[in-house]
């Protein structure tokens, strides 16, 4: 690992140390990390969910790609879009496409990627439990940081955005 691989964001730790925490160690390995924060009992102030609804909920990324990256899933862990009932089927797309107006409404990027990595060779880091990401992006975004230090810059806090990102929610669905 060269120097610049890291850059320390201790703002962090809180989540770091809680039970969201990928890499702590658990009684039971058999469950996603967002299986145990749904079971931690937790406020979602603390957990940074950003929306619930029937079927779905959204998430801040503990590890984003950039300011305001938005994960949307089933609160049933399945590893891939067919193991979805019908009913979590068309929520998580509604859920997503609600995700993509908040987003839009609390950060104002200039796009959005939403995508899904789908098994091991895919690039899936929580493969057993399906998740839609939602990346707002702007214009120079991938800095130079990201291509020559495999590092990236967010230049806020994680539960102020999930705050933003709450509220635009509530806007974005009414």
């Amino acid at each position: 690992m060269t120097p610049l691989e890291q850059l320390w964001n201790g703002w962090r730790a809180t989540y770091v140390h809680s039970a969201g925490a990928v890499g702590a160690v658990f009684a039971d390995d058999s469950i996603s990390v967002f299986t145990r924060l749904l079971q931690s009992g937790l406020a979602d102030e603390e957990t940074h969910i950003v929306f619930r609804g029937e079927f779905t909920f959204a998430i801040m990324n503990a590890f984003p790609y950039s300011v305001g990256h938005v994960l949307v899933l089933p609160y049933r862990e399945v590893a891939d879009l067919d193991q979805l009932d019908p009913e979590e089927f068309i929520e998580l797309w509604a859920t997503v496409a609600s995700a993509v107006k908040a987003v839009k409404l609390a950060m104002a990027p200039g796009g959005i990627n939403v995508g899904i990595n789908l098994g091991e060779p895919a690039g899936g880091s929580v493969r057993q439990h399906l998740h839609v990401h939602v990346v707002p992006r702007w214009n120079g975004d991938a800095n130079f940081m990201t291509v020559t230090a495999n590092t990236r810059t967010l230049p806020e806090a994680l539960p102020a955005t999930a705050d933003k990102l709450r509220a635009a929610w509530r806007s974005a669905v009414a």
